[in-house]
């Protein structure tokens, strides 16, 4: 579904770019498309020679759930001494959080196509362990303990 995208973005750009085809929700649950993508990426940058790709260039990027991996590959590798840094990530729409469904830029794009409160939160679910039922729990944010709720507050609020 991204190929002309990423054809796109390499000729733009005059870079590489590598699209990983990880495993997908509901079928493959977490964390199967993270190991896919932590896998590709430790792969590619272990191998980068293979590729003539320089080493201070490798930026991860993706977009919805991918913006989710990417966010959590870079994560993962920021601390890594055995392999090159990472320039830098880019994330497209991600789906970082899933602490409240209420915050502010849930409520002013409730209901833009294509990504409705409701289907963000469904699809999350479907990541997360492919079962769906406590959607309205979720929807409501009854799903997470209020001493939870208090410790993320920080960062997780209208505020």
């Amino acid at each position: 579904t991204h190929e002309e995208l990423c054809r796109f973005i390499a000729r733009e750009s005059e870079s590489v770019v590598v699209s990983v085809g990880y495993r997908l929700a509901p079928e493959h649950k977490y964390p199967a498309a993270y190991e896919d993508c932590l896998s590709a990426t430790q792969h590619f940058l272990q191998h980068l020679q293979h590729y003539a790709v320089d080493p201070a260039r490798v930026t991860v990027c993706g977009d919805s759930a991918g913006g989710n991996l990417a966010a959590a590959v870079s994560q993962t590798l920021a601390g890594r001494s055995n392999l090159p840094r990472l320039r830098a990530q880019i994330l497209i729409y991600p789906g970082l959080q899933a602490l409240d469904f209420n915050l502010p830029s849930y409520q002013q794009n409730r209901g833009v196509p294509l990504l409705f409160r409701e289907r963000a939160a469904f699809y999350m679910l479907q990541y997360l362990n492919g079962n769906a039922t406590k959607l309205e729990e979720v929807l409501e944010g009854s799903h997470i303990p209020v001493d939870i709720k208090l410790k993320y507050r920080k960062w997780v609020s209208p505020d």
